[in-house]
């Protein structure tokens, strides 16, 4: 089964990455492009047939390794 995870900074956390970014942006002349924010992005393979338990292993990789959940949150997308 394969899923696609997302990690970005909580919105309370400052993102200063993103905020480089966005200032090349503004540079580059594409002035209505603001708030970005950077993050990691993730696609694995859980082989487990039961759906619930392979969620269950991503869910696991994400708050052991993946993602820092004192400053960063995930999402997990199952792909078909």
């Amino acid at each position: 089964m394969k899923f696609e995870i997302f990690v970005t900074l909580k919105k309370e956390v400052l993102d200063p990455q993103g905020k480089a970014v966005e200032g090349a942006i503004q540079n580059l002349g594409l002035s209505s492009i603001s708030n970005i924010r950077q993050g990691k992005y993730f696609t694995l393979e859980v082989n487990e047939a039961e759906e619930s338990k392979a969620t269950q292993q991503a869910e696991e990789a994400c708050k052991k390794l993946l993602a820092n959940l004192t400053i960063e949150e995930y999402s997990i997308k199952k792909l078909s």
